[in-house]
């Protein structure tokens, strides 16, 4: 039998409303729970060094310039129509997903634009209005989350109806039958047969402009010519008025369905005689070579445009709507044919970058603040109320007492009634956890029953809200950790208590996990 509870004092809290502008600058202090670590040597730097220097370079993962520290992408949320820069955490790192996750708490955000790293000015924005104008719209800022180098970083997403573009033609992309080549990593995944899941030069129209007026790498399950081996995806060029799976329209006996989660595909053009496609898991290994050869016929020479595409084919999308769907992580395009082994070094560095699906931070022994994402309460966190044992939120910023931040801070521990769920240790009153009683939540400490380990058993699952992480309690699985009146419950979304009240139950039932206060 537990003893009887104390009564709860008025919890802490703060205003109400959090400020857009106080959210980011707090995600630019504790942007990650783990270190970021700038690299050494990124693909642009390796595309230098071998005398093929990139002239646009993308990602909304990670820096492709070692020296590089600006903004990845921008983003634009629902809410109120504003828009947030999203930067790397340190020069040469990965992407600082903590501050779009605060900038995009309670509401929906797409991907506007991916900034160009060379300085060229190569900038995509989504082919529609507000960008660059046509159909499409941007994609979904949160629908896949990975990471990279143990940093949780965020895909561009595209479906049918997302795309990108930016004129080129000036801004030192290759034109003619100038060299050229081009990598991207993208998702065996997430792939379809519509046209086209592109990634290079395109026409400046935006219309199918003839034989060579495209020089793009393609990913898909597209079978252009007919008589393809396998499902596919396969890493092919789209060269315009065909994807090439080699040296001609008959099918290339040496394409390899590419079927891994993270793809590495490269496309190399010298623009008058050769091509050469590659492709690997951008996790391992090293490069497959599915042609090197002639350019096909009728494609001698090239007559690149300089434009360049990211998601579509090249007659899209001013009046028509893309096709297909596929998945970008970073790519760069370089000016002249990249040696082999440069391609290799290339291939070595992203293989080493650290892509995993693995986005979770709740691993084992480390610490986090849980934050609240209902607009009402972006600025608190879950924590301990120190007068008595009640779990509440309450604001916590950089100004807070150091028992207040310790007090928002817990340690992960294996779920102690399922090892593949977690319990939260308070980070300031050891062997006291986080559990549910009567569906309130109070610190304890641990007593050592099969009651309290599972009272004390949460399974962390996608946010119920589309944001962050929701907790489904271990032995009330329709029950999930919730504030109401600024008050820690498991709640379902609808039942006979307040706190199960269906209004805000998806947002008040997801959470960020900060980097800890303390």
């Amino acid at each position: 039998m537990l003893p009887a509870l104390p009564s709860v004092r008025r919890p802490r809290r703060g205003l109400a409303a959090a400020l857009a502008t106080v959210a980011l600058a707090f995600a630019g202090l504790v942007a990650s729970i783990g270190a970021s670590h700038a690299a050494a040597q990124a693909p642009c730097d390796i595309y230098a060094a071998g005398g093929t220097p990139c002239v646009a370079a993308h990602s909304t993962t990670r820096a492709l310039f070692a020296a590089y520290s600006g903004p990845l992408y921008q983003v634009q949320r629902t809410s109120d129509s504003t828009f947030a820069d999203i930067r790397v955490l340190a020069a040469g790192g990965a992407a600082n997903a903590a501050a779009q996750d605060s900038f995009c708490a309670g509401t929906v955000c797409a991907i506007t634009r991916i900034y160009d790293q060379t300085g060229n000015g190569n900038t995509l924005l989504y082919q529609g209005i507000g960008g660059t104008g046509g159909a499409d719209t941007a994609a979904t800022a949160t629908t896949e989350a990975v990471t990279v180098g143990g940093n949780k970083a965020y895909s561009l997403y595209i479906k049918p109806g997302n795309s990108y573009w930016v004129n080129g033609s000036t801004s030192g992309v290759p034109t003619g039958s100038s060299p050229e080549g081009e990598y991207m990593v993208t998702s065996g995944a997430h792939a379809n047969n519509g046209c086209c899941f592109d990634y290079g030069n395109t026409e400046t129209n935006h219309k199918a402009d003839g034989n060579g007026a495209m020089d793009a790498i393609n990913f898909s399950t597209e079978c252009w010519f007919g008589g393809c081996s396998g499902t596919g995806p396969w890493v092919q060029a789209d060269l315009e008025n065909g994807l090439f799976s080699g040296g001609a329209a008959a099918w290339n006996p040496n394409q390899v369905s590419e079927t891994s989660h993270f793809v590495t595909a490269m496309l190399k053009n010298n623009g008058t005689t050769a091509m050469a496609l590659k492709g690997a898991n951008a996790q391992s290994g090293s490069l497959t070579t599915f042609y090197s050869g002639t350019l096909p016929s009728g494609y001698n020479p090239m007559h690149k445009q300089g434009a360049i595409i990211l998601g579509s084919g090249g007659d899209c999308c001013q009046t028509n709507t893309n096709a297909s769907a596929g998945t970008f992580y970073e790519g760069a395009m370089v000016k002249g044919y990249p040696s082999d082994a440069t391609d290799a070094a290339v291939q070595a560095n992203i293989a080493a970058a650290g892509y995993s699906t693995s986005a979770t931070p709740f691993t084992p022994g480390a610490r986090l603040s849980l934050q609240a994402t209902t607009s009402c309460c972006t600025s608190d966190y879950l924590q301990h109320d120190a007068s008595d044992t009640k779990v509440v939120i309450g604001a916590v910023n950089s100004s807070s007492s150091a028992t207040v931040k310790a007090d928002a801070t817990w340690i992960v521990e294996p779920g102690l009634a399922n090892s593949g769920c977690v319990s939260f240790q308070s980070a300031n009153e050891s062997g006291q956890y986080i559990r549910h009683y009567a569906f309130e939540l109070y610190l304890q400490p641990n007593d050592g029953t099969t009651q309290f380990a599972a009272d004390a058993t949460f399974c962390p699952q996608s946010g119920n809200s589309g944001t962050g992480y929701s907790f489904q309690s271990f032995n009330y699985p329709s029950k999930y950790i919730r504030h109401y009146s600024f008050v820690g419950y498991v709640a379902s979304d609808g039942g006979s208590n307040a706190w199960d009240t269906t209004s805000v139950w998806a947002q008040d039932t997801s959470w960020l996990a900060s980097a800890p206060w303390s």
